[in-house]
């Protein structure tokens, strides 16, 4: 009789957990769940994923979550109290606000996304060429990047813009001019820690070239970090943003973005409440929501920045 028969395949989460991988994909996969696991037992974590996800579905399924047409306008309906026909009332040219408030997710994950996947990497190569080559290179960028952490991001991304010109697209190149630097720090930092590594060493002796060093062995080693920090800055930008859209240096109107409609309902405030204050809830929940996940991923990713 073959007793293997009797062997039950191994399942899923024994193949994940196991001790010892039979490959590295196994492994990845097993320290990804892991760190899953991990994850799912923070539960302000996974609040705060919650609403990420929430705000990404809104952003894909706007066109059928929003009851009204956000830019269109109709002067008799003007400044209406929340109601069954506008849940969150209407502004002052009668556009329903819940419509303009789903459709203005889409600007505001425009630009957090937008900003990360511009500054990120251009903090992620100043930072690791400054640490990897050191000497008058080091100097060099890390004095650049003192010059821009000298001033707040706010004033710094104004100055932008208004030499670029208020718009969208302007807005978004003036938060990425003014993000990158504090991910350029965190990855010249973990250069310096594992420049010199016998790892690094070994890849050297093979041949390999500086470059071929910095974008292989080294870039890696700083992901986890800047994905924690990059998550934590998200709120940050996306308050800047919102700032720039108040002061009428951002998105223009019709467009739907959070930060003018607050700035068009500041003049009704006292009495039609609902016009500033419900785009400002949406600001607040976004801006907590990536805080919340950034500190649950910072747990999982980079156990030494927690408590």
């Amino acid at each position: 009789m073959n007793t293997q028969a009797h062997i039950s395949k191994p399942g899923l989460k024994q193949w994940l957990t196991s001790d010892t991988p039979k490959s590295r994909f196994q492994a990845k996969c097993g320290r990804a769940w892991l760190g899953w696991i991990k994850f799912s037992e923070n539960k302000l974590a996974m609040i705060g994923l919650s609403i990420v996800i929430g705000l990404i579905l809104v952003t894909i399924f706007a066109p059928l979550l929003a009851p009204y047409d956000p830019l269109a306008a109709d002067l008799t309906n003007r400044i209406q109290s929340p109601s069954a026909q506008h849940w969150f009332g209407t502004d002052q040219l009668g556009r329903d606000i819940l419509s303009r408030l789903i459709y203005g997710a889409q600007y505001t994950l425009l630009i957090v996304g937008l900003v990360a996947i511009t500054a990120a990497p251009l903090g992620l190569l100043v930072g690791t060429a400054a640490g990897f080559f050191g000497g008058w290179v080091d100097a060099t960028l890390m004095r650049i990047t003192d010059i821009f952490l000298a001033f707040p991001k706010l004033i710094l991304a104004l100055a932008f813009v208004s030499a670029l010109g208020p718009g969208l697209e302007n807005a978004i190149l003036a938060i990425a001019i003014t993000a990158w630097p504090p991910y350029a720090r965190i990855a010249r930092a973990e250069t310096i820690t594992v420049r010199k590594s016998d790892f690094i060493e070994a890849a050297r002796l093979q041949g390999t070239s500086n470059m071929g060093l910095i974008v292989g062995h080294i870039m890696p080693m700083c992901m986890s970090s800047l994905v924690v920090r990059v998550t934590l800055d998200m709120a940050g930008m996306i308050l800047i943003a919102a700032g720039l859209g108040f002061l009428g240096l951002g998105a223009q109107p019709p467009m739907p973005e959070w930060g003018a409609m607050v700035s068009d309902g500041r003049q009704f405030l006292l009495e039609q409440w609902w016009v500033a204050t419900v785009p400002g809830i949406a600001i607040f929940i976004v801006s907590l929501g990536f805080n919340l996940l950034g500190d649950g991923l910072r747990d999982v990713l980079d156990p030494r920045g927690g408590d």
